[in-house]
């Protein structure tokens, strides 16, 4: 191959290379502004009124109004509490509490993820102890997604621990239908449960550095090209 090809094949090469790189970098930054919005829509959530028990019935299918604080008054089906497994507070490994709530004067049921507890790991198959108030009580909280899903073997779990919990499932085993989100319970510690939830992680940093890592590659590319293809060879030229 001349050399007169082989610098031109280089050149297609190198733009291919950081035209490439240059937009995965750019990808990167559209999804941190994707993130930045969706991290300044949770902030605003923060700051309107409670939704109670009917506007949640309305509003539950809305995704605009996860993370939007809710106050809310029922009954809790405390048969049908479950304990999912493999759950973190504070760095702790545990058991995250998920009770039906019943709405005061209405059919709808909403999955509540009442708190935290730790896990009796010398008997597995030990429930903790917790209170579960009877008669109506009042809740604060948050609308989130229902229960996040870890890996699991084998297929889907019964009885009072699991590993995950699926809503549609679930809702046939109550025998009633569950509304499309779940609650999360705000507040102090109380009735055996921690309530220190995690903060919502939107990763943008994490955008960031990836663009940053793109650009300085499309930069590398650039000036590996210009040195040995423009300014070595212009002083050998020069040196023949």
């Amino acid at each position: 191959m001349s050399l007169r090809w082989k610098f031109w094949l280089i050149t297609l090469g190198t733009v291919l290379a950081v035209a490439s790189t240059l937009a995965l970098g750019r990808w990167q930054l559209s999804r941190a502004a994707q993130k930045e919005a969706l991290q300044a829509s949770i902030g605003a959530q923060a700051t309107l009124s409670p939704l109670d028990g009917s506007a949640l019935i309305l509003r539950a299918g809305q995704a605009a109004e996860l993370q939007r604080r809710v106050t809310l008054r029922g009954h809790w089906l405390a048969a049908h509490t479950v304990f999912l497994d493999n759950r973190q507070m504070n760095s702790k490994p545990g058991l995250y509490v998920v009770t039906p709530l019943q709405l005061e004067g209405s059919p709808a049921v909403v999955l509540v993820q009442r708190g935290w507890v730790a896990r009796n790991f010398i008997d597995r198959t030990s429930l903790p102890r917790i209170d579960t108030p009877s008669g109506v009580v009042e809740i604060q909280g948050r609308i989130v997604p229902p229960p996040s899903k870890l890996y699991e073997l084998g297929g889907p779990e019964m009885g009072r621990i699991r590993q995950n919990l699926d809503m549609t499932r679930f809702s046939a085993e109550l025998g009633v239908p569950l509304l499309p989100v779940s609650v999360q319970q705000m507040g102090a510690a109380s009735e055996g449960l921690l309530r220190e939830w995690p903060q919502v992680a939107t990763g943008v940093a994490t955008h960031y550095g990836y663009a940053f890592q793109w650009f300085a590659l499309s930069a590398l590319i650039a000036i590996l090209y210009v040195w040995f293809q423009i300014v070595r060879r212009f002083f050998s030229f020069r040196r023949a």
